[in-house]
Order: C-alpha cells, then structure tokens, then sequence
C-alpha cells in the first residue's frame, strides 16, 4: 500500500467517525476563541471551558480586558497551569490589538504569531476556526498519532505539519485537525491505547507498534 492509499482510507475512517467536529473551546467569536487556545497550553478543553465564562463575564473584548489588572486574571486563570505567563500574555495581546488593530484580532499569521503568548499552533488554530484559511495546527497529540500511524518521522511537530500538509488535500486541513483530535482522545490515547481495537492503528499503523 503506498502512503497516499494509507491516506485517503484514514481520511475516510475520519470522515465517518466525524463528519461535521465541533470546535472543542468554547467561545463567542475571534477574540475569545484565541484567550481559549492560548489558555488550553498545557491544559485540557474541559479546563479551559469551566474558567472562560467567568474570565469572559468579567471581560470578553480586549477593550474590557486590558482594564483588568495581571493579578485579577491570573487569580481567574490559576486552574489552567502556567498562570503568570498566560495572564501577562493576555492582558498584554489585548492592550497590543486596541492600540494597534481597533480591537480587532488581525487575520494574518505573521501578525498574529507577533501577540503575546500566541505561537504557531495558537495562530494556526484561530486562522483555521475562526476565519475558515487553510491551515494545519499540529500539537503534541497530532505528531503523536502522525509517527502512529506513518505518516511522518515524529521529527518534531514542524516536520510534522509539512508532511500532513503534504499529504492531504489543502481543503480538509481545518477539519482533519479537528477529527484528528477527536480521534486521539476516543481510540488513540497516549496511555492505554487498545491498538487492535484502535479502527486506525490496527490496519494502517506502524508494525512496530504491534509489536510492542
């Protein structure tokens, strides 16, 4: 079986399992989609759901949150881990979009990638969900199922992103990132993963992992 063939059959499994994913974040629009995905560093979308609507009644626009103090958002935050970093980072992106872009969250990569806190998966997730562009974010659990499944060589999760790119069609990027995701979480955990029950795994992993 060539890889393009092992390709389109996962896609199908996918596209059967999960036809239409659902964002897992909760969220109103752009700006409280990206403090979702920045909090979700480190942290699970059941965590960040239960503290965004308490973050987000006390501010869900950056006018409202760079009002806040650091201390207040970071008190808010704490269950989400990484606390001081991420409540510097978003009082800081938000002061940065009201001077800079009117309160708006730019629909740019490179802009985006230049707010505080928001790396390449962050700015990947926020291009593909909240304004349809094309994209592939690729965190730990996507590289952990890529090398699983062989379709790349778990270099590091930029490899990673190319060969996904590569491989699958530029149209079903935003979803396949999600479905992946889901997938992940369902069949192909990174502890007790059931290989032979694994719809994925047991026909189209690596031999290895049969093995093991």
């Amino acid at each position: 079986m060539t890889k393009k063939e092992k390709t389109n059959r996962i896609q199908q499994i996918l596209n059967k399992l999960y036809p239409a994913p659902p964002i897992p974040l909760n969220h109103q629009d752009t700006y409280t989609l990206l403090i979702a995905v920045l909090l979700s560093a480190q942290c699970t979308d059941e965590r960040v759901n239960k503290i965004t609507p308490r973050l987000f009644d006390q501010a869900d626009n950056p006018f409202e949150m760079m009002s806040l103090s650091v201390n207040t958002i970071r008190e808010i935050i704490k269950p989400c881990g990484l606390s001081p970093q991420k409540s510097k980072a978003i009082h800081g992106l938000s002061k940065i979009l009201v001077e800079n872009y009117q309160g708006i969250v730019p629909e740019s990569m490179e802009l985006l990638e230049t707010l505080p806190g928001v790396g390449h998966k962050t700015a990947s997730v926020v291009m593909a969900q909240a304004f349809g562009i094309p994209s592939f974010p690729v965190d730990t659990h996507i590289h952990r199922l890529a090398y699983r499944w062989g379709l790349s060589n778990g270099k590091n999760v930029q490899q990673t992103e190319k060969d996904l790119k590569r491989l699958f069609p530029r149209d079903s990027w935003n979803k396949l990132h999600l479905q992946i995701i889901y997938f992940g979480r369902e069949y192909c955990p990174a502890r007790g993963h059931k290989i032979t029950e694994c719809p994925i795994c047991s026909k189209y992993g690596r031999k290895s992992l049969l093995k093991a």
